[in-house]
This record gives structure tokens, C-alpha cells and sequence, in this order.
């Protein structure tokens, strides 16, 4: 691979070199004809009487014509070189900042992403360039470190039900007077296990979906998506003694209907899992200006407003009992997060004073 890379750099240094050759030789011809062609008329004078004398009273022969194209060629035969040399040193000035930006993104792609170019002054192209490049590396360092954690995270988070399902299963069958009823509610508690591993590795797919992007874009009304989540959502509400209120006026917005629908799923039950009895969720759609936008107010503990960023990345939880309840999986908020994106929305999340959260999503009207 270096050898094929080293001829395409000297081919374009040679392509260079030629054009500014040729740059240079047009111009010395163009100079050569401008001064031959006058010179050509040029007759030589011929004091009439003495030498010495000042008064120039006849013309002598013209230049020869065979004189000019001899003197002119000889000066075309010696700019040849001249150009050449000329164009390679001005192209190999001209690539080495280039060579030099290649060989350490080379170095940076293929070891260390902490690194970068670091060109300084002078500002020019190359410079900007280099900037351009050392944003990318930087985009993806953070790509490959929230990857590596994300991975440590969900394999965490996948060998926990696994390892408690293993136990269960070897404590059931290393008791010697186990009866019918005792296997059968080892079996309700490994279904149990199976279906919290099974919930998990859903969300954990919609999350990937989520950041995949958008496959498809149709018309939707925010109001209805969200009537729709609410009808599965009430009877767990109720049992919490969550009170739900609700705003709905049409926001028609376009984007993945699916992806939308996980969206306001999401933000409904992480208010409703992380309430306290007695307190509430107020949930809004509404069209204000060229936006369609979805609030979800809960109430809840309060949150430290700095750390609130936190809960938008996989597996992050601010408290112990966000998770004590057994039915979350630190995914939803990064669910949202994820498909927030993916529609260019935006996402604007506060820490209200007397706790809880308050979460809008505002996404382009369907009109604009």
C-alpha cells in the first residue's frame, strides 16, 4: 500500500511541477514575442560624417531575421529546464504541508485518536483543513469511548439476569426434597428473569434502531400519537396513584411514526416510574410557529440541574431508587435522546425547583 501511495504523491507533484513549467514557458514565449516582433523593424543607425558625430541622418540594414530565431529559440532551449526546476520546487513547496497532514492523520487512524494535527499559523486552506480533520478525530474518539462504554454497560446489564437465572435454576435443582410447588415457583421466578432479560434486550434494539436513523418519513399528528400511548399507560398511573393531565391540541409534524410512538412512550413512563404516590404527569402537544412541539411535566426527587445530561446517555442513573423498582433500565431517556436526533429535533430538559423534570421535544411542523 506505501508504494502505490508514494508513486500517486510524486504523480501529483509531477502534474504540478508540469503545469506550472508550462506556465512559466507560455509566459517566457509570450515576453520573447512581444520583444522579437518590434525588434524585428528595428533598423540600426548610421551617423552620417564623423563617428564622433552626434546627428543621426540615414538607417542602416535590419535586423536579420535568421539572428532573432536563433537567439529567441536558444533562450526558449534554456527556459526549458529553468521552468521545470522552477515548477517542481514551487509543487513540492506547496504539497509538503499536505504530505505532512497526511502522514499524521495516517498515524492518528491507525494508533492513537487522542492525537492531533495542531497546524497553527499561518491560517490558510491546508490549515483549515487540518482543524477540519482534528474535529472529525475528535468526533470520533467520542464515538469509540461512548461505544466501549455502551458495550461494558450492556454487558453488565445482560449478565445480571443471566447469573440470577443460573442461580435460581442450580439452588432448585441441588435441593433434595424440592416438591412440585417449589419448581414451579422457581419457574414463575425464572420466567420472570427471562422476561426483565427479554424487556431489556428490546429496548437495547431500539436504541440501536433509534440511532440507525430514519428509514421512513409520513404525516403524523403528535396528539394522537400520544392519546394512543396514554390509553396503554392509565391503568399503571392509576396504580401508582399518578395523576395524568393532559393538554392535547394537533401538532402535525413528518418523521418515523415508530420512532415517534417510542419517543412519547418512553418520556411517559419514565415520568410515571420515577413519581412519588399522590403526584402527577402533565403531558402537552401544541403548534408554536414552524414547530410541533411535546412537553411532558412530572413531578418526582429532586434532581441536581448539572447532572441532567447524564440521564440522556445509556445506563445512567442520578439516584438509587431510579432503579430500586426493578423496572427501568437506564435506556429510555437515551431512546429519546437517540431518536431526537435522528429527526433534528430538539430536546430541552430543566430540573424543576420543587422536583421532578420538565422534558420538551420540539419538532419541525409538517408545513415547514
Amino acid at each position: 500500500m506505501t508504494a502505490p501511495r508514494q508513486l500517486a504523491r510524486r504523480s501529483l507533484q509531477t502534474r504540478l511541477a508540469l503545469a506550472y513549467a508550462a506556465g512559466i514557458y507560455a509566459a517566457g514565449v509570450f515576453v520573447l514575442v512581444c520583444v522579437a516582433v518590434p525588434l524585428a523593424g528595428v533598423r540600426s543607425a548610421k551617423p552620417k560624417g564623423s563617428p564622433s558625430s552626434g546627428g543621426i541622418t540615414g538607417t542602416g540594414d535590419a535586423i536579420s531575421l535568421p539572428q532573432l530565431l536563433t537567439g529567441s529559440a536558444a533562450a526558449l532551449v534554456v527556459l526549458v529546464p529553468v521552468a521545470l526546476a522552477l515548477g517542481w520546487f514551487v509543487a513540492g513547496r506547496f504539497l509538503h504541508p499536505l504530505r505532512a497532514i497526511t502522514a499524521a492523520a495516517r498515524n492518528i487512524s491507525a494508533g492513537d485518536l487522542h492525537q492531533r494535527l495542531d497546524l497553527g499559523e499561518p491560517t490558510d486552506e491546508l490549515t483549515e483543513l487540518g482543524r477540519t480533520l482534528d474535529d472529525l478525530f475528535a468526533r470520533l474518539q467520542a464515538s469509540f469511548d461512548a461505544q466501549r462504554h455502551f458495550v461494558a454497560n450492556a454487558s453488565h446489564e445482560l449478565r445480571t439476569p443471566l447469573a440470577g437465572l443460573r442461580t435460581l435454576l442450580e439452588v432448585a435443582l441441588a435441593d433434595p426434597d424440592a416438591d412440585a410447588d417449589t419448581l414451579r415457583s422457581a419457574c414463575q421466578e425464572a420466567l420472570a428473569l427471562g422476561g426483565h432479560q427479554e424487556r431489556l434486550v428490546k429496548a437495547l434494539l431500539v436504541l440501536a434502531t433509534s440511532e440507525r436513523g430514519i428509514s421512513r418519513r409520513d404525516t403524523l399528528d403528535l396528539a394522537q400519537t400520544v392519546e394512543e400511548v396514554l390509553a396503554s399507560r392509565r391503568a399503571q398511573a392509576t396504580e401508582r396513584g399518578i395523576d395524568l393531565v393532559e393538554h392535547l391540541t394537533p401538532a402535525v409534524t413528518v418523521g418515523d411514526p415508530r420512532l415517534i410512538e417510542s419517543l412519547v412512550a418512553n418520556l411517559i413512563d419514565n415520568a410515571i416510574r420515577h413519581n412519588h404516590p399522590g403526584g402527577h404527569v402533565e403531558i402537552t402537544t401544541q403548534t408554536s410557529g414552524p414547530q410541533a412541539a411535546f412537553m411532558v411535566v412530572n413531578s418526582g426527587p429532586a434532581l441536581p440541574a448539572d447532572q441532567l445530561q447524564r440521564l440522556f446517555q445509556p445506563f445512567q442513573r442520578l439516584a438509587p431508587d431510579r432503579h430500586g423498582r426493578g423496572d427501568g433500565y437506564g435506556l429510555g431517556l437515551a431512546i429519546v435522546n437517540a431518536v431526537t436526533e435522528a429527526h433534528h429535533a430538539t430536546l430541552t430538559t430543566g430540573a424543576r425547583p420543587e422536583g421532578g423534570l420538565s422534558i420538551t421535544v420540539r419538532f419541525a411542523h409538517a408545513s415547514a
